[in-house]
């Protein structure tokens, strides 16, 4: 693993490795646990601030993997997945994701290469990510998505492969995508009405997203994850038709509260909680269970016994998630987002094309992940806030 400067043993109840960034880790350490990342020039002052554990500092050795610093953030969080934007360009409109007309978009000089893209998940992948998901934009219109699946499975300690994906080239480019490597697939699916679909959309294609859903399906992928955006007036009247989908198909619908960025008319009034659409499927289901939910996952799920999916809710507004976030994210004109909601980005395109070394690139990753805040501002404040059009960030 990259930037290891010096291996340190002598701190008492921990195995530690000194890297080269602001913060150290000791070794053993899972996320949200006592341990938090400190600062390098107090770890050697630490002698003696805790008892001799020698029994707990032998189970450490012995079955601790070290993980990066330069990935984790002052509050201990660890960031091993990592959302890559292929490309701005979409072929729909979304009403949550981009105004009608469009945006502005990067100049196709200052988007990431291909050989950029892999250099950085290299990167992120030797420093302890072990998932990668591929966004956009549309990231199944970006010609070579193949070869970069393919390059990505490559990748040794990269244990997933996902994408999200709006389904209108799903069943074709699929079969391809599976030889390649891919492992996880996102869906995105508001409506179930053919005639909605256009309007949310603002284009046609229902039938190529259901085609790519049934694709997914045949092809052993399970769960097929179908992100829906639930907006009151639009969509929240569907609910129960969703959640009837998995009764005969392996799919994890999952409901996504309407959050907030440039140009896409967010209000309060609109947005459907987490609450109100659970209170929806348990007025219908009252059989439904909730499943124990998984270290740093953003979603809250549930399953009706005897069917074969399940239903998931994300409450990114009304519960966030962020003592648990995971999450980093790379701009299709690369630049690293450390929370979506967040409007801090630093260029790690410019410094690569400025040569910096793999060490240098690592100080620069660590000092904007040391940054990350411990939670979004919330809902109202982050309305107010300047920040990309989600069709800019990656999702």
């Amino acid at each position: 693993m990259g930037g290891v400067k010096d291996e340190d043993q002598s701190l008492h109840g921990f195995s530690g490795i000194l890297w080269a960034s602001p913060y150290y880790l000791p070794r053993g350490c899972w996320p949200h646990s006592f341990c938090k990342a400190v600062p390098a020039s107090e770890a050697f002052h630490m002698r003696g601030a805790f008892p001799e554990l020698s029994r707990r500092r032998q189970f450490l050795r012995e079955h601790a993997v070290p993980f990066s610093a330069f990935l984790t953030d002052s509050f201990g969080r660890q960031h091993s997945y990592l959302r890559i934007s292929l490309t701005e360009k979409c072929n729909l409109r979304c009403q949550y994701c981009m105004p009608e007309e469009g945006v502005p978009l990067t100049p196709k000089a200052d988007l990431l290469t291909t050989e950029e893209i892999l250099t950085l998940a290299r990167l992120f992948v030797k420093e302890g990510v072990d998932k990668i998901r591929l966004t956009g934009g549309e990231p199944l219109i970006r010609p070579d998505v193949v070869d970069i699946v393919a390059q990505l499975h490559q990748l040794e300690g990269l244990r997933t492969i996902g994408i999200t994906t709006n389904g209108i080239n799903l069943a074709r480019l699929l079969p391809q995508l599976q030889k390649a490597g891919l492992s996880a697939i996102n869906i995105s699916l508001d409506t179930l009405v053919p005639a909605k679909f256009e309007f949310i959309v603002r284009r046609k294609g229902f039938h190529k997203v259901m085609e790519g859903i049934h694709k997914a399906i045949e092809l052993g992928y399970s769960p097929v994850k179908v992100n829906c955006v639930v907006m009151r007036g639009l969509n929240e009247d569907e609910l129960l038709n969703f959640v009837a989908l998995t009764k005969g198909l392996p799919l994890d619908v999952r409901f996504i509260e309407y959050m907030p960025f440039d140009g896409n008319k967010w209000n309060f009034k609109k947005m459907v909680s987490y609450k109100e659409m659970l209170d929806t499927l348990q007025q219908q289901w009252p059989e439904l269970e909730k499943l124990p939910e998984e270290e740093s996952s953003t979603a809250k799920a549930f399953k009706i016994p005897g069917f074969r999916g399940q239903v998931s809710f994300i409450t990114s507004m009304s519960e966030h998630f962020c003592g648990t976030c995971n999450r980093l994210r790379i701009t299709a004109d690369g630049n690293l987002k450390v929370c979506l909601f967040g409007s801090s980005e630093v260029s790690l395109r410019d410094h690569l094309r400025a040569g910096a070394s793999e060490e240098e690139l690592l100080r620069i990753i660590g000092a904007a992940v040391g940054r990350k805040k411990q939670q979004h501002a919330g809902m109202f404040s982050i309305a107010q806030m300047k920040n990309r059009p989600m069709i800019l960030i990656g999702g």
